[in-house]
Protein backbone atom coordinates (compact mmCIF):
# COMPACT_ATOMS: atom_id res chain seq x y z
CA UNK A 1 0.00 0.00 0.00
CA UNK A 2 1.09 3.59 -0.51
CA UNK A 3 2.36 5.59 2.43
CA UNK A 4 -0.46 7.66 4.02
CA UNK A 5 -0.32 11.34 3.12
CA UNK A 6 0.53 12.62 6.59
CA UNK A 7 0.93 16.33 7.20
CA UNK A 8 4.18 16.67 9.22
CA UNK A 9 2.66 19.71 10.97
CA UNK A 10 0.36 18.65 13.81
CA UNK A 11 -0.75 22.11 14.97
CA UNK A 12 -0.48 25.43 13.14
CA UNK A 13 -1.39 28.74 14.77
CA UNK A 14 -0.51 31.52 12.39
CA UNK A 15 3.24 31.32 11.74
CA UNK A 16 3.71 28.96 14.68
CA UNK A 17 3.96 25.31 13.67
CA UNK A 18 4.25 22.30 15.96
CA UNK A 19 5.28 19.19 14.10
CA UNK A 20 4.36 15.64 15.03
CA UNK A 21 8.02 14.93 15.73
CA UNK A 22 8.24 17.70 18.33
CA UNK A 23 4.85 16.78 19.75
CA UNK A 24 6.00 13.18 20.24
CA UNK A 25 9.02 14.35 22.26
CA UNK A 26 7.00 16.82 24.35
CA UNK A 27 4.27 14.28 25.11
CA UNK A 28 6.80 11.55 25.87
CA UNK A 29 8.72 13.73 28.31
CA UNK A 30 5.57 14.84 30.14
CA UNK A 31 4.17 11.29 30.43
CA UNK A 32 7.54 9.93 31.52
CA UNK A 33 7.80 12.66 34.18
CA UNK A 34 4.39 11.71 35.61
CA UNK A 35 5.36 8.04 35.63
CA UNK A 36 8.68 8.79 37.37
CA UNK A 37 6.75 10.73 40.03
CA UNK A 38 4.59 7.66 40.64
CA UNK A 39 7.62 5.37 40.88
CA UNK A 40 9.44 7.76 43.20
CA UNK A 41 6.50 7.60 45.61
CA UNK A 42 7.11 3.88 46.12
CA UNK A 43 9.71 2.38 48.49
CA UNK A 44 12.66 2.83 48.78
CA UNK A 45 11.72 6.50 48.04
CA UNK A 46 15.17 7.78 47.13
CA UNK A 47 13.91 10.71 45.02
CA UNK A 48 11.86 13.67 46.16
CA UNK A 49 9.23 15.52 44.15
CA UNK A 50 11.73 18.32 43.61
CA UNK A 51 14.28 15.83 42.28
CA UNK A 52 11.76 14.51 39.75
CA UNK A 53 10.83 18.01 38.64
CA UNK A 54 14.50 18.95 38.20
CA UNK A 55 15.17 15.85 36.13
CA UNK A 56 12.69 16.94 33.45
CA UNK A 57 15.03 19.76 32.44
CA UNK A 58 18.23 17.76 32.81
CA UNK A 59 16.92 14.81 30.79
CA UNK A 60 15.43 17.03 28.08
CA UNK A 61 18.80 18.69 27.51
CA UNK A 62 20.52 15.29 27.46
CA UNK A 63 17.99 13.87 24.98
CA UNK A 64 18.20 16.77 22.54
CA UNK A 65 21.96 17.35 22.61
CA UNK A 66 22.92 13.68 22.84
CA UNK A 67 20.35 12.50 20.32
CA UNK A 68 21.31 15.08 17.72
CA UNK A 69 25.06 14.73 18.19
CA UNK A 70 24.65 10.96 18.08
CA UNK A 71 22.92 11.24 14.71
CA UNK A 72 25.67 13.54 13.46
CA UNK A 73 28.70 11.58 14.63
CA UNK A 74 27.46 7.97 14.85
CA UNK A 75 25.25 7.74 11.78
CA UNK A 76 25.75 10.49 9.20
CA UNK A 77 29.07 12.29 9.85
CA UNK A 78 29.86 12.80 6.16
CA UNK A 79 26.48 14.39 5.40
CA UNK A 80 26.42 16.74 8.38
CA UNK A 81 30.05 17.78 8.05
CA UNK A 82 29.31 18.70 4.43
CA UNK A 83 26.06 20.47 5.45
CA UNK A 84 26.71 21.81 8.98
CA UNK A 85 23.64 24.06 9.00
CA UNK A 86 21.49 20.90 8.85
CA UNK A 87 22.71 19.94 12.32
CA UNK A 88 20.44 22.57 13.85
CA UNK A 89 17.27 21.56 11.92
CA UNK A 90 16.08 19.02 14.46
CA UNK A 91 12.44 19.57 13.47
CA UNK A 92 13.20 17.63 10.28
CA UNK A 93 14.01 14.52 12.33
CA UNK A 94 17.31 12.78 12.88
CA UNK A 95 17.75 11.89 16.55
CA UNK A 96 19.85 8.84 17.36
CA UNK A 97 18.77 6.78 20.36
CA UNK A 98 22.28 5.68 21.32
CA UNK A 99 23.46 9.30 21.32
CA UNK A 100 20.42 10.35 23.35
CA UNK A 101 21.17 7.56 25.83
CA UNK A 102 24.72 8.83 26.31
CA UNK A 103 23.41 12.38 26.73
CA UNK A 104 20.87 11.34 29.37
CA UNK A 105 23.41 9.20 31.24
CA UNK A 106 25.78 12.16 31.40
CA UNK A 107 22.99 14.48 32.56
CA UNK A 108 21.90 12.01 35.27
CA UNK A 109 25.49 11.52 36.41
CA UNK A 110 26.02 15.25 36.80
CA UNK A 111 22.69 15.71 38.59
CA UNK A 112 23.23 12.78 40.96
CA UNK A 113 26.71 14.04 41.78
CA UNK A 114 25.46 17.58 42.43
CA UNK A 115 22.65 16.34 44.71
CA UNK A 116 24.73 13.57 46.33
CA UNK A 117 22.23 10.89 45.29
CA UNK A 118 23.32 7.39 44.17
CA UNK A 119 23.43 7.40 40.36
CA UNK A 120 21.18 4.37 39.88
CA UNK A 121 18.64 5.74 42.35
CA UNK A 122 18.15 8.42 39.69
CA UNK A 123 18.67 6.24 36.61
CA UNK A 124 16.31 3.37 37.51
CA UNK A 125 12.99 5.27 37.38
CA UNK A 126 14.14 7.10 34.24
CA UNK A 127 14.96 3.75 32.62
CA UNK A 128 11.50 2.39 33.48
CA UNK A 129 9.85 5.43 31.88
CA UNK A 130 12.00 5.60 28.75
CA UNK A 131 9.88 3.17 26.63
CA UNK A 132 7.09 5.76 26.69
CA UNK A 133 9.22 8.18 24.70
CA UNK A 134 10.56 5.42 22.47
CA UNK A 135 7.04 4.38 21.49
CA UNK A 136 6.00 7.92 20.57
CA UNK A 137 9.31 8.61 18.83
CA UNK A 138 8.95 5.57 16.57
CA UNK A 139 5.40 6.59 15.69
CA UNK A 140 6.80 10.01 14.74
CA UNK A 141 9.43 8.29 12.57
CA UNK A 142 6.60 6.56 10.69
CA UNK A 143 4.64 9.79 10.27
CA UNK A 144 7.80 11.48 8.95
CA UNK A 145 8.29 8.63 6.48
CA UNK A 146 11.86 8.05 7.68
CA UNK A 147 13.88 5.03 8.82
CA UNK A 148 11.78 2.69 6.71
CA UNK A 149 12.28 -1.05 6.50
CA UNK A 150 13.73 -3.46 3.98
CA UNK A 151 11.81 -4.40 0.83
CA UNK A 152 9.19 -7.08 1.39
CA UNK A 153 6.23 -8.89 -0.15
CA UNK A 154 4.12 -9.05 3.03
CA UNK A 155 0.55 -7.74 2.54
CA UNK A 156 1.13 -4.79 4.91
CA UNK A 157 4.25 -3.56 3.11
CA UNK A 158 4.32 0.22 2.57
CA UNK A 159 5.67 2.20 -0.39
CA UNK A 160 7.46 5.11 1.30
CA UNK A 161 8.21 8.41 -0.45
CA UNK A 162 11.90 8.34 -1.29
CA UNK A 163 12.08 4.60 -0.67
CA UNK A 164 11.63 3.47 -4.25
CA UNK A 165 8.62 1.76 -5.80
CA UNK A 166 8.89 -1.46 -3.82
CA UNK A 167 6.86 -2.13 -0.64
CA UNK A 168 8.89 -2.05 2.55
CA UNK A 169 8.42 -3.25 6.10
CA UNK A 170 6.91 -0.51 8.29
CA UNK A 171 9.81 -1.20 10.65
CA UNK A 172 9.10 1.98 12.61
CA UNK A 173 5.85 0.39 13.81
CA UNK A 174 7.59 -2.88 14.64
CA UNK A 175 10.09 -0.95 16.74
CA UNK A 176 7.32 1.08 18.37
CA UNK A 177 5.75 -2.19 19.49
CA UNK A 178 8.98 -3.85 20.67
CA UNK A 179 11.02 -0.93 22.05
CA UNK A 180 7.98 0.94 23.29
CA UNK A 181 4.87 -1.06 24.17
CA UNK A 182 6.32 -4.48 24.99
CA UNK A 183 9.38 -3.10 26.77
CA UNK A 184 7.21 -0.74 28.82
CA UNK A 185 5.02 -3.66 29.97
CA UNK A 186 8.09 -5.67 30.98
CA UNK A 187 9.58 -2.71 32.84
CA UNK A 188 6.25 -1.93 34.51
CA UNK A 189 5.91 -5.50 35.80
CA UNK A 190 9.44 -5.33 37.20
CA UNK A 191 9.10 -1.82 38.64
CA UNK A 192 5.93 -2.64 40.57
CA UNK A 193 7.90 -5.16 42.67
CA UNK A 194 9.56 -3.63 45.72
CA UNK A 195 12.19 -6.38 45.72
CA UNK A 196 13.32 -5.18 42.27
CA UNK A 197 13.15 -1.45 43.04
CA UNK A 198 15.22 -1.91 46.19
CA UNK A 199 18.12 -3.40 44.20
CA UNK A 200 19.22 -0.20 42.51
CA UNK A 201 20.68 -0.80 39.08
CA UNK A 202 18.32 -3.69 38.30
CA UNK A 203 15.80 -1.60 36.37
CA UNK A 204 18.56 0.17 34.45
CA UNK A 205 20.12 -3.17 33.54
CA UNK A 206 16.77 -4.66 32.57
CA UNK A 207 16.09 -1.72 30.27
CA UNK A 208 19.47 -2.03 28.55
CA UNK A 209 18.91 -5.76 28.04
CA UNK A 210 15.36 -5.32 26.78
CA UNK A 211 16.12 -2.43 24.45
CA UNK A 212 19.19 -4.09 22.95
CA UNK A 213 17.21 -7.28 22.22
CA UNK A 214 14.36 -5.29 20.67
CA UNK A 215 16.77 -3.21 18.58
CA UNK A 216 18.77 -6.22 17.40
CA UNK A 217 15.56 -7.97 16.29
CA UNK A 218 14.11 -4.79 14.76
CA UNK A 219 17.26 -4.21 12.71
CA UNK A 220 16.46 -7.41 10.79
CA UNK A 221 13.52 -5.58 9.20
CA UNK A 222 15.02 -2.08 8.96
CA UNK A 223 16.90 -0.77 5.94
CA UNK A 224 20.51 -0.29 7.12
CA UNK A 225 21.56 3.36 7.22
CA UNK A 226 25.26 2.58 7.32
CA UNK A 227 26.71 0.15 4.78
CA UNK A 228 28.88 -2.46 6.48
CA UNK A 229 30.62 -5.50 5.05
CA UNK A 230 29.29 -7.68 7.89
CA UNK A 231 25.92 -9.35 8.41
CA UNK A 232 25.57 -7.39 11.66
CA UNK A 233 24.19 -3.87 11.17
CA UNK A 234 25.62 -0.75 12.77
CA UNK A 235 22.58 -0.49 15.04
CA UNK A 236 23.19 -4.06 16.23
CA UNK A 237 26.87 -3.36 16.87
CA UNK A 238 25.94 -0.36 19.01
CA UNK A 239 23.40 -2.45 20.94
CA UNK A 240 25.70 -5.35 21.83
CA UNK A 241 27.66 -3.43 24.51
CA UNK A 242 24.33 -2.27 25.97
CA UNK A 243 23.22 -5.88 26.36
CA UNK A 244 26.45 -6.95 28.06
CA UNK A 245 26.47 -3.99 30.44
CA UNK A 246 22.80 -4.57 31.24
CA UNK A 247 23.55 -8.17 32.23
CA UNK A 248 26.39 -6.93 34.42
CA UNK A 249 24.15 -4.37 36.16
CA UNK A 250 21.47 -6.94 36.95
CA UNK A 251 24.10 -9.39 38.22
CA UNK A 252 25.80 -6.87 40.51
CA UNK A 253 22.68 -5.12 41.82
CA UNK A 254 22.37 -5.15 45.61
CA UNK A 255 19.60 -3.96 47.93
CA UNK A 256 19.86 -0.32 48.86
CA UNK A 257 20.86 0.03 52.52
CA UNK A 258 17.95 1.04 54.74
CA UNK A 259 17.78 4.65 55.75
CA UNK A 260 18.70 5.25 59.40
CA UNK A 261 15.75 5.80 61.65
CA UNK A 262 15.04 9.42 62.42
CA UNK A 263 16.11 10.52 65.89
CA UNK A 264 13.22 11.42 68.20
CA UNK A 265 12.84 15.17 68.80
CA UNK A 266 14.58 16.45 71.86
CA UNK A 267 12.28 17.67 74.62
CA UNK A 268 12.06 21.39 74.98
CA UNK A 269 13.68 22.43 78.28
CA UNK A 270 11.37 24.02 80.76
CA UNK A 271 11.54 27.72 81.29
Amino acid sequence: MNFPNFDPVAIAIGPLEIRWYALAYITGIVLAWRYVLWLASKPPRLLSRDNCDDLVTWCTIGIILGGRLGQVFLWQPDYYLANPIEIFKIWKGGMAFHGGLIGVILALFLYARAKKIPFFAVADPIAAATPIGLFLGRIANFINGELWGRTTDVPWGVIFPGGGDQPRHPSQLYEAAMEGLILFIVMFLLARRESVRSKIGTLSGAFLIGYSIARIVGEQFREPEVALSTAITWGQWLSLPMFLYGVYLVWRAKPVPPRPAASPPKPTPGR
